[in-house]
């Protein structure tokens, strides 16, 4: 939590760098609300692409639900989606969902209360972000979700075991709150399935894997629930082959089922149709330019304009302008499209933006193509993390993005950035490592381009990646101690219940930890990865758009990575992001359509 809490700076207050950025953004800003000004004021003389009660930015998990909310509220709506493909982020991911008191939780069992949740997520957000924010999130969650499942082909099932990230604070459930699609069939959306998003990493042919089930096939080939679990993956996947269905699971039949959702209702969808500025008439949000079919145009909305398109993370001047550093555009796995179109549009007209410098990170390693986002790898028993100087520096297992804060909280002083994920052969032999089966060599290309390293003593490992050998072996030896007896008393790997998801049980006495003693020993390139940024436009309890003095651009709602975090700065649990973004989507459709 504390890593969390004081990601922004240091505890003394902001940065030089911080206030000097702050102030060039202020100056930025103010040179593009006159452009922007000078470009709506040619907009009514753009071609006209249609009017609809609501015009939603965005594809992804909050603007689809915003649309459908939209479209069964009987109003009319369309969806803008810059990319050639419908689905976004959320169609590359895990598509995890944290929404406290839903009813699929508590049809399993699951023994939340309103009290729990909301005790909960004041422990984990703290002051950061305003307490009706909450309290709308935690109040419309759970009617999102039965709304989705009341007017789409989704449906949903919960992640058994997979603890809140900080299970030990007031109201924190060690079983978890999240939820995740169920298998949906593709053929529900036609010739329409072909420009759905591609999913991050591809499920293994044959097979049709949950988000939940990766924890046990880490484990398949020295555990009996792992081998249980990855056969059951294949029967599925055998059975829907003979029934002739595409079966989707995590991000995939999540965009789909909500894409399933929107045509059942008549919201269209425009591909290939980015934003270009938002259109106002009278100090109210009236419509969109956009180039469509090459050619920009207005299309314009009598009720509202939802932005859901999505973080900044592929724009290189805002991660540099905004973010700490070192940063880059190669290290996230958000979809390639999020270059913050939607937040410089609302900025423009003078929208307030929140927690720009932070983002939802995890370690990753960058591998040729795109970079790993690293779950399981970095909490296996048998690794640990090291810093340039070759010393622990974090837990390991703590929440992924804990562990990038601490990287950049400490850097400055002790560089973390990279940092060095060090493993031995007994771990490579036991464990499932990205898709690469347990003691199968892994590619040469990742030797080649400096994210992996092998040497057959931990002297030479140290020399091949730079850190002091000596500093290297003395940091395992403590860490091999600390193993064998089963507690980390550096820094606490395995005291949280949230800790032990992504381990394996039949290390004892602590299913986190083991030593590292059989060469060759390897090391993985560690760097600030993240899943998107989470800063954007602030908005109140009602998804509205809101300036510096807190009044509301009327006619403007945000929802999702466009819109600064109901999070804050911390992470609740698996689905933080997924969760919120539908919710405010949820509320930001039904707010516009006068619904209370």
């Amino acid at each position: 939590m504390t890593t969390s809490a004081n990601s922004a700076g240091t505890a003394g207050g902001p940065s030089r760098r911080r206030l000097l950025a702050g102030a060039a953004g202020a100056a930025g800003a103010g040179l593009a609300v006159t452009a922007g000004g000078r470009q709506r004021a040619r907009a009514a003389d753009l071609p006209p692409l249609g009017t609809y009660d609501v015009v939603v930015i965005g594809s992804g998990a909050a603007g689809m639900t915003a649309a459908l909310t939209v479209a069964r509220q009987g109003l009319s709506c369309v969806v803008v989606e810059k990319a050639p493909t419908f689905g976004g982020s959320a169609a590359r991911s895990g598509a995890g969902i944290w929404i406290p008191n839903n009813e699929v939780i508590l049809a399993a069992g699951v023994p939340d209360t309103p009290a729990k949740a909301a005790a909960y997520l004041a422990a984990v957000v703290g002051p950061d972000v305003p307490a009706d924010r909450q309290r709308a999130f935690l109040a419309h969650g759970p009617a999102m979700l039965s709304f989705v499942m009341a007017h789409s082909p989704l449906r949903f099932r919960w992640m058994e075991g997979y603890s809140d990230y900080y299970p030990e604070l007031p109201g924190g459930l060690p079983g978890g709150r999240s939820v995740e699609p169920d298998q949906l069939d593709g053929t529900v959306l036609g010739p329409e399935l072909e420009r759905l998003n591609p999913p991050y990493l591809d499920v293994p042919a044959g097979m049709v894997v949950f988000s939940a089930d990766y924890k046990w096939l880490a484990l398949a080939a020295v555990n009996a629930r792992g081998a249980a679990v990855a056969a059951q993956c294949l029967a599925r996947g055998t059975k829907a082959a003979l029934l002739g269905q595409k079966p989707l699971t995590m991000g995939q039949a999540l965009a789909a089922g909500l894409r399933a959702g929107l045509r059942s209702a008549g919201v269209p969808v425009w591909l290939n149709t980015p934003l270009t500025d938002l259109h106002v008439e009278n100090g109210t949000v009236t419509g969109a330019v956009v180039t469509r079919d090459g050619a920009p145009g207005l299309v314009r909305a009598r009720r509202a304009v939802i932005v859901g398109s999505g973080g900044f993370e592929h724009n290189a001047a805002m991660r540099e302008h905004f973010q700490r550093q070192p940063i880059g555009t190669d290290w996230t796995v958000g979809a390639k499209e999020n270059t913050g179109d939607g937040i410089r549009a609302g900025q423009r007209l003078g929208a307030a933006l929140d927690l720009m410098d932070d983002a939802w990170w995890g370690p990753a390693i960058p591998l040729p193509g795109q970079p790993w986002f690293c779950l399981a790898e970095r909490t296996l028993p048998g690794g640990l993390l090291v810093n340039g100087a070759g010393r622990r520096f974090v837990n390991e297992a703590a929440p992924y993005s804990d562990v990038v804060h601490t990287m950049y909280d400490v850097h400055d002083t002790d560089p973390a950035i990279p940092c060095w994920l060090i493993v031995d052969q007994n771990y490579r032999n036991r464990y499932l490592f990205r898709e690469i089966a347990p003691a199968l060599p892994l590619p040469g290309g990742w030797y080649d381009s400096g994210a992996a390293h092998k040497a057959w003593t931990l002297d030479a490992l140290a020399t091949s990646i730079g850190v002091p050998p000596t500093a290297l072996r003395t940091t395992v030896d403590r860490f091999n101690t600390l193993a064998l007896r089963g507690r980390d008393t550096d820094h606490h790997r395995g005291d949280s219940a949230y800790d032990h998801y992504y381990t394996d049980p039949a290390v004892l006495p602590n299913s986190c930890l083991a030593p590292l003693w059989l060469p060759p020993y390897h090391a993985f390139r560690i760097v600030p990865g993240d899943l998107g940024t989470k800063g954007g436009l602030r908005t109140d309890a009602r998804a509205r758009v809101l300036r510096e003095d807190g009044t509301a651009i009327r006619g403007l709602y945000a929802a999702g990575n466009a819109s600064a975090a109901v999070m804050g700065r911390s992470y609740a649990g698996a689905g933080s992001t997924i969760g919120p973004a539908m919710t405010f989507g949820y509320v930001a459709g039904r707010d516009a359509a006068g619904v209370q």
